[in-house]
């Protein structure tokens, strides 16, 4: 159903990436809209305005994917354009969780604040995970709560912050470490055991 769902949603961006495109905006100009967005939806927050922040952080991650889809659709993806976007996604997405923790922290709320930082430990770690695994040659998109699944439950959270806040940063918190976890396991098992003939890891 996920995956159904991944792909209807990025055969309507490519559409849209086409007719953006057509503009002629660079794609990494559509990076830094959405990272500016996204830091706006984070002052937003900071400011106890749950449910305008997630809306604006919403449409903030429409630009987080529109940016490779008009890469795309134009020919001028680059390597250094998906280092950038990356690098800018990291941000993009600390700019929410950091607003929380603050705000969280300076209100009593340390429960809540510890919660968003482990949630903002997890979102980084599934993505190194998979960027260091890949570095190394092995393929991993194991797990579950990838960026896309996350924007939507933090910002559905948001919206509603009474009843859904708190379970939205738990579950991203503890779905999320427990994916990194999962990634080191499958990296683990693929490379093998120490001793086996196969090279060891590293820590």
């Amino acid at each position: 159903m996920v995956h159904s769902l991944r792909g209807t949603v990025s055969g309507f961006m490519e559409v849209v990436g086409r007719t953006v495109g057509s503009t002629g905006i660079s794609p990494n100009v559509l990076t830094l809209l959405g990272l500016a967005i996204n830091l706006l939806a984070a002052v937003v927050v900071y400011t106890g305005s749950f449910t305008i922040g997630g809306v604006v952080f919403l449409v903030a991650s429409a630009f987080d994917m529109l940016d490779g889809a008009v890469a795309r659709a134009t020919g001028t993806a680059t390597r250094f354009g998906a280092f950038f976007d990356s690098v800018m996604d990291r941000y993009a997405e600390a700019g929410v969780l950091v607003a929380l923790i603050a705000l969280a922290a300076g209100s009593g709320q340390s429960t809540l604040a510890f919660g968003a930082a482990l949630a903002l430990v997890g979102s980084f770690l599934v993505s190194y995970t998979r960027a260091r695994a890949e570095g190394i040659g092995v393929d991993c998109e194991v797990g579950f709560l990838q960026r896309p699944e996350r924007v939507i439950v933090l910002a559905t959270g948001l919206i509603f912050p009474d009843l859904l806040l708190a379970p939205a940063i738990w579950l991203i918190a503890g779905v999320a470490n427990f994916t990194a976890v999962q990634r080191i396991w499958h990296v683990w098992r693929i490379l093998g055991e120490p001793g086996d003939g196969r090279s060891t890891p590293r820590l």
